[in-house]
């Protein structure tokens, strides 16, 4: 038989039970703080040391700046003072230093491109030049060569209605580009041969309508739009003599005769070598 508990025993057996349960609770209460306020002061001991370490950093850059016979102005040395006088945050630093070099590699690149530009640029218009130049020593090399290799004299006596080269023509149906003069006179006018040579082509097809093409040495001679033609493919011509006559066939506007000089297929302004 378990013996009968008393009521006083009973209530400080009750207060005993109570008494180390709150003992209990006390004690993981104050374990949980003791360790928060432990993880707050490492923060604060890890901020507070990276602050050291910046000032120490930044004060060591003036120092050399100072000793180094830079010019600074006051307001520079006083935005340092502020600087200093901040909170430093780390992160904040790094983002700006990086917007910087970013800034900086976009300008550089930029400069890279514009440069590689110009220089572009200014080798394109040097080998135009160069082209220009060559074209020139072409044109005058293949005159001298005309003058050279055989006498001119006009064809007809006539007026120049479309000089040579580049024109702004009415016709859509017309070249811009002009490969002879054209000669305009009435239909019928007899056509001499301006040089001597050999007939090598007779033709009525394609823009130029009837044409001769007389040739001696490199040079060659298109007569073109003919009405008539008097000689044959492979016969001997004399200079000043009667080949056809102008008219007005192929891609022609009016009667004129094209005249055409070519020194080994390059055409060339006959004004050069004949006085119109």
């Amino acid at each position: 038989m378990e013996r009968m508990m008393s009521v006083e025993e009973k209530i400080r057996r009750a207060e005993e039970i109570y008494a180390r349960r709150q003992e209990g609770r006390n004690g993981n209460t104050t374990r949980v703080g003791i360790y928060e306020n432990n993880k707050k002061d490492i923060k604060l001991l890890k901020k507070m040391i990276m602050q050291i370490i910046v000032c120490l950093i930044i004060y060591f850059i003036i120092y050399i700046i100072q000793n180094g016979n830079y010019i600074f102005s006051q307001d520079f040395l006083n935005k340092v003072n502020e600087i200093i006088s901040y909170d430093t945050n780390i992160s904040e630093l790094w983002k700006n230093v990086k917007n910087e070099i970013n800034s900086s590699n976009n300008a550089t690149d930029n400069d890279g491109q514009n440069n590689d530009q110009n220089i572009g640029g200014e080798s394109e218009q040097t080998e135009n030049l160069d082209q220009r130049e060559q074209d020139l020593s072409q044109i005058e090399t293949d005159i001298q060569t005309a003058k050279n290799t055989t006498s001119f004299i006009k064809p007809i006596e006539a007026t120049v209605s479309s000089e040579y080269g580049f024109r702004n023509p009415s016709t859509q149906s017309v070249p811009k580009n002009h490969t002879g003069i054209d000669l305009a006179t009435n239909i019928g006018t007899k056509i001499r041969a301006a040089t001597s040579g050999e007939v090598v082509l007779r033709s009525e097809e394609g823009d130029y309508g009837k044409h001769l093409k007389i040739q001696i040495g490199e040079i060659s001679v298109i007569y073109a739009h003919c009405n008539e033609m008097y000689v044959n493919q492979g016969d001997k011509i004399e200079q000043g003599q009667e080949i056809a006559e102008v008219g007005s066939t192929g891609n022609s506007t009016g009667p004129h005769l094209h005249f055409e000089v070519r020194v080994s297929e390059r055409t060339i302004d006959p004004r050069s070598i004949v006085e119109f």
